[in-house]
């Protein structure tokens, strides 16, 4: 096509939806057909507003990025960044940017997006009031927050409970401040709410709902105060609105388009505006009276307007605006009509009070139809809930079943082959089952290649694991043999290798490979095949015939930083530690500069040493009685407590005894992916023995104990095991436990997954552990006693060879430090620069 036959196609706005239009474009190879202009007022091309808050806890501008100059380069697209568009002539088909330039269009996408609502407050102003939507914002809260201390967020909606983790991971004393009677009212019901601002208060934010701004003023002893209807006041040095979005339709406003009644460029399942030239989609554009703050709709709009540019068939029919989110680290899910609204329709609700868990479902009249629910605390169920909703699938007899604790005859999961090829997968990309199943057919082989060709699992990512599913299911329905290899290397998996290691009694890398493998090793089965001759034979690390194979940080046994030093953990069992100890920590600290904090397993951090401090810090810290916390390694890291009987007025055992118990029993064993543990005295579960892989929880009767929950990217609640147990026995069962789970996990597989692919799930462990139904109990105990039998503190036995001391330099050539480090002070302590 010669470039006169080639339409001129100007896009306005390059966010994620205006971007997502130019990807689709390009993966139907229709860029030839457009001579492509897109304008972007903010400095930079499009990027990850999903996860913005990330950008406070370490991402940078370039992890955030969706697309490059590079790539719009050779898509052969011109942009033009920092230039907003002042004028649309729809007579001539021109556009008229901010700096005088002039460009003609044949057909124009809006895709402006939307901007942060702020109400009108008496004593609002520029200066005390932020708002939450582009990096530029993000800047100018970091700025702000530098001398503040505390902060509040003006709004308990979705953004602002992403706002307020923002203010409190900058180190704000942070406060929710919300209209209505709950957080998230649109997504969640009253019960939900309510537990929700529980937990988030509970973590340290503390919710004001119910609460209507009526001014803002100065402060007496912060800068600002807050002036409530209720004759109440709030103080604060920052404040940062979020209460919801507003279209950004002035454009379409001045060049006559039609608008809706409240704002939002009016079209038609096309996409297409009252011009039949002009396009608009995502948080701008009105369809059906109804605006979608959502990037998945705005997605699909995108699809809509790309098809119907290159006269395709598709049309917007409306979106699912179910929420699968991480709130402050608290779960929330939100499925269709979580408030129950449709007439005639039947509630079910089950709220755990111990476990502060809240579920909701709404069902049809006849009980046939999933309409919606509401989850709070635990999403485990949203992923099936949503595919009954999403799909109509009939419910099971008994619907409470979805919502209730596993027990006998409760609704079996749905499975791969249970859903309909309309079934979507990926929310944020519209995938389908059907999608996968053509990519399948086209002649995908494996879940890279569906990827590659769908995009699925390419936005926020929660669908990862149901699509493997879907991919595995399909596969193996036309025949094809699912490769379950660890590597190219090792045609066995990781439970494989393991049971050859312990059987043939085989103790290096060499021999294995030479045994059962080929070539010389990567980095999946170096590191895997180190773990497992660690779990088995429990040598030290640093040994020649190891060290080559251990991964980043267990090469130097210290978490490499971003600047290239190095952390310091010594092991605090049971966070219980004696003034002496921590006077030896503050003196190391002061001594070499190191940044100290905290860790949410009770343990001090030590953060900023180069390579060759390493070994002079842990002589100085092995002398006076620590020893390493194998914070490096996937091993045992904490065992957290709260005081227990011995100070608590509620407290019910000694759970700082037990914890340290536990601590140095396993202390030093590898798994699969580390291990973190709790032990809380009494039910209120100060420790928070339910987030972790293994937790303790004492009663007037024992111990109950839990299993297999965490705290990672996809949190899960632990499953209660068994119930006030004696202390033997339950030394006895996380014995078994633990090495079953050794023994047979996957390759960095967490408890918590492992736990859901053990086909019988936690009754079959129960009866592997409790019931010793496969006569292996006695091997797995006598396992974990060999284990805690050789355990050795490997900072002390390396700074007791001179040989293992050698390899910590900084430089082969020179025994001092990297003097380009550069190092700032903040809160007077040093960061990196």
């Amino acid at each position: 096509m010669n470039n006169f036959e080639r339409k001129k196609l100007v896009v306005i706005g390059n966010g994620m939806v205006g971007h997502h239009l130019l990807e689709t474009l390009a993966d139907r190879q229709q860029l030839s057909s457009f001579d492509i202009t897109v304008f972007a007022d903010e400095p930079r091309l499009a990027y990850d507003r999903v996860h913005l808050s990330s950008y406070f806890s370490g991402s940078t501008v370039d992890d955030l990025s969706l697309g490059s100059i590079d790539q719009y380069q050779q898509w052969g697209i011109t942009v033009r960044l920092n230039e907003q568009v002042t004028g649309i002539d729809t007579e001539t088909q021109e556009i008229t940017s901010s700096s005088g330039f002039i460009t003609h269009y044949d057909k124009l996408v809006l895709a402006t997006g939307s901007y942060p609502f702020t109400p009108p407050i008496t004593g609002k102003t520029d200066t005390n009031s932020l708002v939450y939507r582009t990096i530029e914002d993000l800047e100018r809260i970091k700025s702000a927050a530098a001398d503040s201390r505390i902060g509040v967020v003006i709004g308990g909606g979705l953004l602002g409970l992403e706002a307020a983790k923002a203010l409190k991971d900058l180190g704000l004393e942070t406060h929710v401040v919300e209209f209505s009677s709950r957080l998230m009212a649109i997504q969640l019901d009253e019960d939900g709410g309510n537990l929700l601002k529980q937990k988030i208060t509970a973590l340290g934010v503390q919710v004001h709902t119910g609460k209507n701004t009526q001014s803002i003023g100065p402060g007496e002893q912060c800068k600002y105060r807050l002036n409530f209807a209720d004759d109440t006041v709030l103080e604060t040095d920052l404040i940062l609105f979020s209460a919801g979005i507003r279209p950004r339709d002035e454009l379409a406003r001045e060049c006559g388009l039609a608008i809706g009644e409240r704002g939002g460029i009016v079209i038609d399942s096309n996409c297409m505006t009252s011009n039949p030239n002009i396009y608009a989609i995502g948080e701008c554009a009105l369809w059906n009276g109804r605006i979608f703050g959502l990037v998945a709709p705005g997605y699909k709009m995108a699809k809509v307007a790309a098809a119907h540019l290159t006269h395709q068939n598709d049309q917007f029919i409306g979106a699912d605006m179910s929420t699968k989110l991480k709130l402050l680290g608290v779960d929330v899910g939100s499925i269709g009509d979580a408030q129950g609204h449709s007439d005639g329709c039947i509630n079910y609700r089950y709220l755990d009070e111990a476990a502060q868990s809240y579920r909701r479902i709404v069902v049809s009249a006849d009980k046939k139809r999933l309409l919606g629910a509401v989850l709070v605390g635990d999403n485990s169920r949203y992923d099936t809930l949503l595919q009954y909703a999403l799909n109509g699938i009939e419910l099971p007899a008994q619907p409470e079943s979805l919502i209730l604790p596993l027990a006998e005859g409760s609704a079996p999961t749905l499975g791969p082959g249970s859903l309909p090829e309309s079934a979507t997968l990926c929310s944020c990309l519209n995938v389908t089952k059907g999608d996968i199943q053509a990519a399948i057919d086209a002649g995908a082989m494996s879940l890279t290649d569906v990827k590659n060709i769908t995009k699925a699992s390419s936005g926020c990512g929660g669908c990862a694991a149901l699509l493997k599913n879907v991919v595995d299911h399909e596969l193996a329905q036309r025949g094809v043999e699912i490769n379950h290899s660890l590597c190219e290397h090792f045609s066995y998996t990781r439970q494989d290798l393991y049971n050859l290691v312990r059987v043939e009694n085989i103790h290096s890398f060499d021999e294995l490979i030479d045994k059962h493998g080929n070539g010389l090793g990567c980095d999946i089965c170096k590191p895997t095949v180190a773990s497992i001759l660690a779990s088995c034979w429990n040598e030290h690390i640093q040994i020649p015939r190891h060290v080559h194979l251990q991964d980043t940080n267990d090469t130097f046994m210290a978490n490499m930083q971003k600047n290239g030093t190095y952390s310091v953990v010594p092991r605090i069992a049971g966070g219980e530690i004696t003034p002496a100890k921590l006077k030896v920590l503050a003196e190391v600290a002061e001594k070499y500069q190191l940044y100290t904090k905290i860790t949410g397993g009770q343990r001090i951090d030590l953060f900023g040493a180069q390579l060759h401090q390493l070994p002079l810090i842990w002589e100085e810290l092995i002398a006076a009685g620590f020893e390493t916390g194998h914070a490096y390694g996937k091993a045992v890291r904490t065992v957290k407590s709260c005081v227990g009987s011995t100070w608590c007025r509620y407290g019910q055992q000694d759970s700082v005894g037990k914890a340290i118990e536990i601590e140095h029993r396993y202390k030093g064993l590898r798994a699969p992916h580390k291990l973190k543990f709790a032990v809380s005295g009494c039910t209120r579960e100060c420790a928070e023995a339910q987030s972790k892989d293994i937790g303790i929880i004492a009663t007037e009767n024992g111990w109950n104990l839990y299993v297999c929950g965490n705290g990672g990217m996809k949190p899960r609640h632990a499953d209660l095991f068994a119930t006030d147990l004696d202390d033997q026995t339950l030394i006895r069962y996380i014995d078994r436990i633990l090495m079953f789970y050794v023994k047979t996990a996957d390759r960095l597989q967490r408890t918590a997954t492992w736990l859901d692919n053990l086909e019988g799930g936690l009754s079959y462990l129960q009866q592997v552990v409790i019931h010793d139904s496969l006569g292996i109990c006695q091997s797995l105990e006598q396992q974990m006693q060999d284990t805690v039998d050789t355990y050795q503190c490997e900072w002390k036995s390396t700074i007791e060879n001179p040989e293992l001391r050698k390899r910590f330099r900084t430089f082969v050539n020179n025994s001092g430090g990297d003097d380009r480090i550069v190092m700032i002070e903040e809160r007077q302590q040093l960061r990196p620069a």
